[in-house]
């Protein structure tokens, strides 16, 4: 084995210890050492990917990816490993791009040396039998199926398809049954010896690159890893490259108009360039789209704004290869924007002539060097595996002394800025529009997705021609950042408390606060729930909250934006019972950003320009719903029946329509007249800063003279709450899927079973870790029923329950039903079975899953505020659940399952939500006359039912909340 020493640059606040080192093998191993770590994770990079997929067998690599989960000659038992993992506390997963294909998992820390020898099994000898080859084939084809209505899928596709046909650009990526069973047996091709052959030709250590996170000392780890890598073959294979460009000439300077399946106009403007890798440090890409791309005044998406012809803009670099890249702008078109697509390329390119003339400016670059400097060494801790996905990625592109760094900007180097931009030129565009409105005027379809275009050739003189009717002069550069910290000192708080504490109240508002006592970054979390019950009386008045929140957004953007490009982050959105502001990142500037966005929301006018161009937008997400996928419209529709009060989609469709300017400009004073304000402030903010800056919020809403708002009645406190549903039935709720081309079929079966408990949530948490893995292999992996087959808990306002969630070509709803039923029935003897050291395994690992730390302070607050919203307020709760589990006996357990989930359990309460696919419509009918028996209710109308059901109670009580 060689080691190498080299010095990897890391973050001044980063406490984690790390080193490189080669096998002998020459396998590159990133260890990293954390002994404060909850969880270990390692993920190994693979330098091959779908472009070294062998011609006719289109979707191989990717296929290969899914099959090393199965078994190993060393662990031959099916999904052992994904069951290991999961029993464990962890999770698994892995992904196939152009030239890497990533394999990753984290663990629990006591199971880490297994779960790494079984992961090593999958480059090691892997079994790849003939049966779960047939089987595995089924689900590329299904997770294929899923995507043929995904827009983002078949505009990508069209990308490739209008490239040069011998690049492996061109290629179809992620196979079907028809690319790895149909043809290949037509042309008499086993699919099964090509899959070997394949992991023979390319799974060599020496193109690959693993990095593991482990809570031992680098010593320790870096002997585990020698013990369970080394027998990785090294058959010295070279690392593929793919010289050349893909676009060959014939595929530059076209405009391809496309349609796709979702309302809405999009513009993306493409050109190939020099990949940024080869010059990483002088970041040419990542300056160019910072400043194409940005927002504030003066840049091309505020004038289309301005016009009404856009509702978002980004550009960005993306590497494709070593060898290519692309840099793309992309925008969101409104109708109007829709009939001035020439001349808004010619605002694109008149900027870039700005750029051209103004030349790379270093201070524009130091602001970027700066940010990503401030970025990298208070970055917020994130999950291990997390982390090292990132960091196996980066290892193939950068030196080792970089492999944290990225691609940050460090380097000012005008001349390579001046030769990607120059790349951006009338003769190297590419033009992809997409529009319904196109629907009868294209002429061409793509093969694997069927979508319809066309193309028409372009010149750099009509382009040309284009700039001049954009004879738009207010382009400018950005404005230097005020919102770039300053100060990053830690504020020395005396008194911290380890949970929030209710600092101030009055009858207007009260504020939760906690300062940082875990992560002593100079960065808050600032969020003020505006609880408005006039926002939520009638489907008009939850539209025009949904239009107000966007509205405010929309007016603030030019301003705050600078904000959000320097790390901190805002947002005004509708709520349960309001709207709610939420401001996270640096604490320098925060209070000017919150006094800011304050002063918006308290002086609203109401800009019939804006509002008109809001509301298309927001018509355009309605309508989009029955784009969904079916799994999706299953899962809102069982929200439906559960959450009251909430209106039907459809409903607010339809007033949406007719609501004018003059609507919002009566409903805004009344909607803020009676107000309530919850409040939560954490991180490196003083408690008297705090209270200062919620009580001139209050002070600007409630003490004007008339005041905007007044305090609530006691009877204006009100908040949402759950349908109880009725012991020992099944409750069916059944619809025909809202996109008459979707074939798939999805089906989500609930199981409502407690009101918040201590003792019944670990139960059922126990339930959830247990069943998770065996559901998944049995229902996908054996039945081989859709692509989409998951089984989670489910929460809201206080009550639990679990929900089996699976989407299906193959079988129809009522089958998919029927399916959970026999799992559970499989399930109970696994239940019964279960040996007390196995009971004990899994309560250890819930246990250590609850008491892992909060890993950054918006994930730390977003706990708490959960808490203060819900009403529980239980800031113990992970200590009482921990309490909980250790006592919990396998009897009770036991008891527990045969009472409320099994099938047929005395207590047990369950809907069944079907969702039926074009392919399945014919059992639609047939299905409803099936389903009457004693056990089994239909609700004909969500609304009635839910008005014929009790609800549970709410947490919500104490100052502002009336409990009812």
């Amino acid at each position: 084995m060689e080691e190498k020493k080299v010095e990897i640059v890391k973050a001044r606040s980063d406490k984690r210890e790390y080193r490189r080192i080669i096998l002998q093998n020459s396998l590159t191993v990133l260890i990293i050492s954390d002994p404060e770590t909850d969880k270990c994770a390692a993920s190994m990079d693979v330098g091959v990917g779908n472009y070294s997929d062998p011609e006719g067998l289109e979707g191989l690599a990717h296929f290969l990816e899914h099959m090393l989960f199965y078994a190993s000659e060393k662990y031959p038992i099916e999904e052992s490993y994904s069951k290991f993992i999961t029993e464990h506390g962890g999770f698994s997963n892995a992904f196939t791009s152009s030239e890497h294909t990533n394999y990753y998992f984290d663990v629990n820390p006591d199971s880490f040396e297994e779960a790494l020898d079984r992961f090593a099994q999958f480059f090691i000898k892997p079994l790849m039998s003939p049966d779960a080859t047939i089987r595995e084939i089924k689900a590329v084809d299904s997770e294929y199926q899923k995507n043929l209505l995904s827009d983002v899928w078949r505009m990508s596709q069209i990308d490739k398809h209008l490239s040069s046909k011998d690049h492996p650009y061109h290629k179809f990526s992620t196979g079907n049954w028809d690319t790895l069973e149909v043809r290949p047996k037509e042309k008499g091709i086993d699919t099964r010896q090509e899959l070997l052959k394949f992991y023979e030709e390319y799974y060599s250590a020496n193109i690959m690159h693993l990095v593991v996170y482990a809570k031992d000392s680098l010593d320790e780890s870096q002997k585990l890893v020698e013990k369970k890598f080394q027998e990785i073959r090294n058959s010295n294979r070279s690392h593929v490259r793919f010289a050349g460009q893909p676009c060959s000439p014939e595929y530059l300077q076209i405009v391809v108009k496309s349609i796709p399946i979702k309302e809405g106009h999009k513009l993306q403007i493409r050109w190939p360039i020099t990949p940024g890798t080869l010059d990483y440090k002088a970041a040419p890409s990542g300056y160019l789209s910072h400043l194409i791309g940005h927002e504030g005044e003066g840049s091309i998406f505020h004038i289309l704004k301005k016009l009404g012809w856009a509702s978002s803009l980004w550009a960005s670099g993306s590497d494709c290869a070593p060898e290519f890249a692309f840099f793309q702008v992309a925008i969101d078109l409104t109708d109007a924007g829709q009939e001035h697509v020439q001349e808004i390329v010619g605002l694109v390119f008149k900027y870039i002539d700005l750029l051209q003339q103004s030349g790379a400016c270093k201070w524009i670059f130091d602001e970027l060097s700066s940010m990503g400097e401030t970025y990298f060494h208070y970055q917020d801790k994130i999950p291990p595996a997390d982390y090292i996905l990132g960091i196996s990625s980066n290892m193939r592109l950068y030196p080792p002394e970089d492999w944290l760094l990225g691609g940050l900007p460090s380097e000012f180097n005008p001349d390579i800025i001046q030769l990607v931009l120059n790349k951006l030129n009338p003769n190297n565009v590419r033009i992809f529009w997409e529009s319904k409105k196109f629907e009868g005027t294209t002429d061409s379809s793509e093969p694997w997705y069927g979508t319809s275009f066309s193309v028409e050739k372009i010149t750099g003189s009509e382009i040309q021609q284009w700039m001049k009717r954009a004879s738009e002069n207010q382009l400018h550069l950005p404005a230097p950042n005020l919102f770039i910290p300053t100060d990053l000192s830690i504020k020395n708080i005396v008194e911290k408390a380890g949970v929030p504490v209710l600092l101030r109240k009055s009858p207007c508002s009260c504020l939760w606060y906690k300062s940082d006592t875990a992560f002593f970054f100079p960065k808050a979390y600032v969020k003020i729930d505006f609880n408005c019950p006039h926002s939520r009386v009638s489907p008009e008045s939850a539209v025009l909250t949904s239009i107000f929140t966007r509205l405010v957004m929309d007016y603030l953007n030019e301003y705050a934006y600078y904000a959000d490009v320097a790390g901190l982050y805002y947002g005004i959105a509708n709520h349960y019972d309001g709207f709610q502001v939420t401001l996270v990142g640096y604490n320098d500037k925060m209070r000017t950003l919150l006094e800011t966005v304050i002063e918006k929301i308290a002086k609203f006018e109401v800009k019939p320009d804006r509002f008109s161009v809001i509301k298309e937008l927001v018509i355009k997400d309605y309508q989009n719903l029955k784009f969904q996928q079916p799994y999706q419209q299953a899962k809102i529709y069982c929200s439906s029946v559960l959450k009251y009060p909430t209106f039907p989609w459809t409903d607010e469709l339809e007033v949406l329509r007719h609501l004018e300017v003059e609507d919002l400009v009566r409903f805004y004073p009344l909607m803020l007249s009676r107000v309530f304000l919850e409040c939560f402030i954490a991180g490196n903010i003083e408690p008297t800063e705090a209270e200062s800056m919620i009580k001139n919020t209050e002070d600007i809403f409630f003490s004007g003279t008339p005041p905007i708002s007044n305090a609530l009645f006691a009877s204006q406190h009100l908040t949402h709450r759950v349908i109880k549903l009725k012991k020992g039935i099944n409750y069916i709720y059944a619809a025909e899927g809202l996109n008459p081309s979707d074939e798939n079929s999805a089906l989500v079966h609930y199981i409502q079973v407690h009101q918040d408990d201590s003792v019944m949530n670990v139960m059922l948490q126990l339930f959830a870790l247990v069943a998770k893995q065996p559901a998944f292999h049995q229902l996908r992996t054996v039945e081989q029923l859709g692509y989409i087959t998951s089984l989670g808990l489910w929460q809201f306002a206080g009550v639990y329950g679990v929900q089996f969630v699976v989407q299906s070509t193959a079988k129809g709803p009522r089958h998919l039903d029927s399916r959970i039923k026999a799992f559970l029935e499989m399930f109970e003897s696994k239940i019964y079975e279960m040996s007390s050291d196995e009971f004990k395994s899994n309560v250890n690992a819930l246990v250590d899953m609850k008491l892992e730390k909060f890993k950054n302070l918006q994930e730390e607050s977003g706990f708490y505020w959960w808490e203060i919203t819900a009403g529980t307020r239980k800031f113990d709760r992970i200590e009482s659940e921990v309490a909980a589990l250790k006592q919990l006996t396998q009897e009770q357990f036991v008891d527990f399952f045969n009472e409320r989930i099994k099938v047929a359990a005395p207590r047990k309460k369950a809907l069944s939500v079907l969702v039926y696919g074009n392919s399945h419509l014919p059992e639609y009918e047939a299905d409803k006359s099936v389903l009457v028996s004693p056990e089994f209710v239909q609700i004909e109308d969500i609304c009635s039912f839910k008005r014929s059901r009790p609800l549970y109670g709410s947490f919500r009580g104490g100052l502002g909340h009336m409990k009812v």
